[in-house]
């Protein structure tokens, strides 16, 4: 497997307060509690490359939720696939809405209202998925995907469980292994070019302990700088739309004070796939080739596989381009 794997790996696809942390936390645990009742899979499958179909999980990134994987979900269940998209702890239906981000909106208040995702950590995201993890885990190898800022889920987890992955699968997503987190890899001369820098974030006091984007500003400029990072190649009225799925708030301490590094000795054991796109100005592909090198150094004996999709920081309009990939992951796993 790890031949074959190799052999693989350059093959490019060329295509177009307290009271309130203490509640959180037991949210948060509550909800890790309900993942990991399949925490006794049988000690056949217990080291992740057991036979059969894998599971896929897909884990998003910084303020969005579930809902992002949704065309890519639909398109693996009808290729005959199981795969399943998780709400981190502080997203999704869990999520904290500012009442200032309401309409009509209070910028002033949208500066200084607090958010309870500042108390969330990337351990919390790592408890979480490690549950469903184990739950998938019950029916065969797991294949792990994240988009964004959540390869950094992606690393945490794997650094700790690594025997019940298959293969891990980083979409245009972050990868620190050399740099200790993203706030490190953004200001690397690779990240020179991204938008990510351009997004106009409100300006929020450092102890808020949050990064927060009015994703529902009716400013024509902002719409132009959020197109050009993470979706150049659709129309204004799909990144509109896409702007609406999005969550203002994320936690502040996840990209850029946590150490976020794969570690060789339990990260760099399990299989992985790098899938760049080239169109991304977000993460732009200088980037992405740093985060691969670096990971390669850190695990020499076993080196990303790497695929490319001409795709913006969105993923590509034809889902079925990133759902192909994954089936030649899977095929990797069986």
């Amino acid at each position: 497997m790890a031949e074959e794997q190799r052999g693989a790996r350059r093959d490019d696809a060329k295509a177009g307060g307290t009271s309130r942390r203490g509640a959180l936390k037991a949210v948060v645990a509550g909800a890790g509690a309900v993942a990991s009742l399949g925490v006794a899979a049988s000690a056949a499958h217990a080291d992740g490359r057991g036979s059969g179909a894998p599971t896929f999980v897909l884990v998003h990134g910084s303020g969005s939720n579930s809902f992002y994987w949704q065309p890519l979900l639909r398109e693996l269940g009808l290729r005959g696939h199981r795969a399943i998209a998780v709400d981190l702890p502080g997203h999704g239906l869990g999520a904290y809405v500012p009442e200032s981000y309401q309409s009509p909106q209070d910028l002033e208040r949208l500066r200084t209202e607090p958010s309870p995702i500042s108390e969330v950590t990337l351990g919390d995201f790592a408890d979480h998925v490690i549950g469903v993890v184990r739950q998938a885990r019950r029916n065969g190898p797991v294949v792990l995907v994240g988009g964004s800022l959540g390869g950094v889920t992606l690393n945490a987890v794997a650094n700790r469980v690594p025997e019940l992955l298959a293969h891990l699968v980083y979409a245009s997503a972050f990868c620190p292994t050399k740099h200790p987190s993203v706030l490190r890899l953004m200001t690397t001369p690779e990240a020179a070019t991204s938008y990510m820098t351009r997004l106009p974030a409100v300006h929020t006091p450092p102890e808020l302990g949050i990064s927060r984007v009015n994703w529902r500003s009716g400013d024509p400029a902002f719409l132009a700088v959020v197109k050009e990072a993470i979706a150049a190649d659709r129309s204004d009225a799909e990144v509109r739309a896409l702007m609406n799925i999005l969550e203002p708030d994320e936690s502040a301490a996840v990209g850029a004070s946590e150490d976020a590094r794969g570690l060789p000795a339990t990260w760099g054991r399990v299989p992985r796939t790098f899938v760049r796109y080239t169109q991304d100005r977000t993460i732009p592909p200088a980037l992405q080739d740093l985060m691969i090198r670096e990971a390669d150094e850190a695990a020499p004996d076993n080196r990303f596989r790497v695929r490319s999709l001409g795709a913006p920081h969105a993923g590509p309009r034809d889902v079925g381009l990133l759902a192909h990939e994954l089936e030649l992951v899977a095929r990797l796993c069986r």
